[in-house]
């Protein structure tokens, strides 16, 4: 696990500034660095390196290949490095200088071509290659976007990078901040890709190579290419796309249910044992739900000695959910470490945000994932990570509620739907978490009636199912946006909409923003901001193959999701240790806001300051703030997003 980043232009670019784009990268590399240069094309690689395979010298990147043809820097793990070796070897002779997967995979490039080598890997990745020979410059990302890769141009020159934070160091950096992202952001909490913070940057979207043969950079890109267009001589091209996987899935599904569940538990296995080697430490978080514990049952039975496994809890009983971790830990006999995290730890770690998320970032879950990693980071240099559950298996309530509601209510006609959605709407928030409380041991979801009241406040605009879904995950539907020159769409496109059932639509769809945009990056910057590798299992392609073509009614029946993947653990743990309702990973920020963090609050929500910034309509937001501290609405998601771009805005003008 590493950074990256790079520089293509007209001149050579000053080895200062190369030196200081390393050292803003340091906490993704703590353990080398290195700088590479070919100033006739006007080229410069830099590299930071976190020791995960082969702690030796011979992983030194940037690398050139054993026939000097190709540089390379590459941020990642490849899993099945030493099976690449294999097919290799058998092809060829090959003297190999060291045993890092770094090597393994620029040899397996310089041999097959890029595409190729990649199609065969498997693993996370984000990597730049340079081609002496033709002098063209190749960046590629992983099949899901695990790792990240930034690109774009900025002062005249072509820049890549891990991280912004880098690229904002070019001396002429001059990027104006996006309104579209910034809409984007506010609307979802996350800013989509391929999209940027700032004009004229782009993140590489997952599964794709963006060549850029020589002097084709000259030319800047306003808009990011799309996959399989050439422009300028700058080409896209995609390795790997999960709708066609998911098609693919639903042309060829399982047809009984204990195929499925061994095909799944064969799968995961592999992959864990896969993930699980290294050369340092290794350990699993675990809160306790399914996902994570069910990468734990499998790594567990399968380590030939004690796991270490790592959870948080905090005081407040209605977000704690470390006992649960405990309580499964002692009882598969991991080594687990826990630490209860009081409301001042929390609250000295948000100051830390706008840092570690240089991209301004809105999913208030970013600060326990924040602490978990720092704990772990004391004991091991790499977790394995039970993201990516949800989405492949139907985990999240809106894919069996949601749809359930709009089947029923698509069918009643626009006018009365709207006076129905409306009516409904008004009822207050408390009234709907009244009513819930009433259920004999009912655990009421958090902030139930701001959901209920968004699902009833859509009924009236929603055409169809994607207009539906893209409005009730908008934070700001109802008021419209506060961002000042957005007039775009910010609706989760349904690439399968009409090809395949509804709720697959929704779960392909989460994939490829929800899961890339928010989970995936809230847990790369989170762990990387202390050194730590992030592995996730349910994301090696091979997994998601199976998932794919695992029936929908072997996800998710009667009200409930992830009834496979249950099936699985439960083979490994009793049931009744996880029979409780779903739980994110949350903390009282919406309470802190109204209490301890009200001050700093007030600061960035400034009437006076918003307006001459010129980003927010200080009325709208104004609106919205005063009627989350009277309680009238817990407004926590849509306020937080907004406070944290204000933060970002404001460490970015100090730096």
């Amino acid at each position: 696990m590493c950074g990256l980043v790079g520089i293509l232009g007209k001149a050579p670019p000053a080895q200062a500034l190369l030196e200081a784009m390393n050292t803003s990268l340091a906490h993704r590399g703590p353990d080398d660095s290195g700088i590479w240069r070919d100033d006739a094309a006007g080229l410069a690689l830099v590299h930071r390196r976190l020791s995960i395979v082969d702690l030796s010298p011979l992983g030194h990147q940037p690398m050139a290949s054993a026939d000097e043809r190709y540089v390379f820097a590459y941020n990642g793990e490849i899993y099945n490095h030493l099976d690449l070796r294999r097919q290799l070897e058998g092809e060829r002779v090959v003297v190999w200088r060291g045993h890092s997967d770094t090597e393994t995979l620029l040899e397996c490039i310089a041999a097959w071509g890029l595409e190729t080598a990649l199609s065969r890997a498997v693993g996370m990745f984000a990597l730049a290659l340079w081609d002496r020979r033709d002098r063209v410059l190749s960046l590629a990302r992983d099949r899901f976007g695990e790792k990240p890769l930034y690109y774009g141009w900025t002062g005249g020159d072509f820049v890549f990078a891990s991280e912004l934070r880098a690229i904002r160091l070019h001396p002429r950096f001059d990027n104006a901040v996006s309104r579209t992202a910034l809409g984007g952001l506010v609307a979802h909490s996350y800013v989509g890709g391929p999209r940027s913070i700032y004009e004229g940057l782009f993140k590489l979207e997952p599964g794709c190579i963006l060549t850029l043969p020589a002097g084709a950079w000259r030319t800047p890109q306003r808009a990011a290419l799309s996959p399989r267009e050439t422009r300028d001589g700058i080409a896209l091209t995609r390795y790997w796309n999960y709708a066609d996987v998911v098609m693919a899935g639903l042309a060829n599904p399982y047809t009984s249910r204990e195929d499925a569940s061994a095909a799944l538990e064969d799968a995961l296995v592999t992959a864990i044992k896969g993930q699980a080697v290294a050369d340092v430490p290794v350990g699993a978080f675990l809160s306790g739900g399914i996902d994570s514990s069910s990468v734990v049952a499998l790594y567990h039975k399968h380590s030939p000695g004690q796991i270490r496994t790592f959870t948080i809890g905090f005081e407040d009983a209605a977000y704690n959910e470390a006992e649960h971790a405990k309580a499964y830990a002692a009882y598969i006999g991991s080594a687990h470490t826990e630490r209860y995290i009081t409301a001042q730890d929390a609250q000295d770690a948000i100051r830390l945000m706008p840092t570690i998320y240089d991209e301004p970032f809105g999913d208030s879950s970013q600060i326990p994932t924040y602490l978990v990693s720092k704990l772990a980071r004391e004991q091991v240099s790499v977790v394995l990570s039970g993201d990516g559950g949800d989405e492949l298996f139907g985990g999240y309530n809106r894919y069996f509620g949601t749809i359930r509601l709009w089947s029923a209510l698509s069918k009643v006609p626009g006018p009365a739907r709207r006076g129905l959605g409306q009516a409904l709407a008004a009822v207050p928030p408390g009234a709907w978490n009244a009513l819930v409380g009433l259920r004999p041991g009912g655990r009421r979801p958090a902030h139930f009636g701001e959901r209920v009241r968004k699902v009833f406040g859509t009924l009236g605009s929603a055409r169809d199912l994607e207009q539906y879904v893209g409005s009730f995950l908008d934070d700001w539907t109802r008021e419209g946006s506060p961002v000042i020159g957005d007039g775009a769409s910010h609706n989760i496109p349904l690439a399968l909409g009409g090809l395949a059932p509804d709720v697959v639509a929704m779960m392909q769809a989460d994939a490829v923003t929800y899961m890339r945009d928010d989970i995936l990056v809230k847990v790369d910057r989170a762990s990387m901001a202390v050194s730590l590798e992030s592995r996730v299992p349910f994301l090696d392609h091979r997994v998601a193959a199976v998932a794919a073509r695992i029936p929908l009614g072997m996800k998710i029946a009667g009200g409930s999701g992830k009834l496979i993947l249950k099936q699985l653990l439960y083979k490994h743990a009793p049931a009744a240790m996880f029979e409780r309702p779903k739980a994110g990973f949350a903390i009282p920020v919406g309470e802190w806001l109204r209490g301890p963090l009200r001050d700093w609050a007030e600061s960035l929500l400034d009437p006076r300051r918003l307006k001459d910034e010129g980003f927010f309509d200080p009325a709208i937001v104004r609106r919205r703030w005063d009627a989350h501290i009277s309680r009238r609405q817990d407004a926590t998601a849509p306020l937080w997003t907004i406070l944290m771009f204000q933060a970002w805005l404001e460490a970015n003008a100090e730096r």
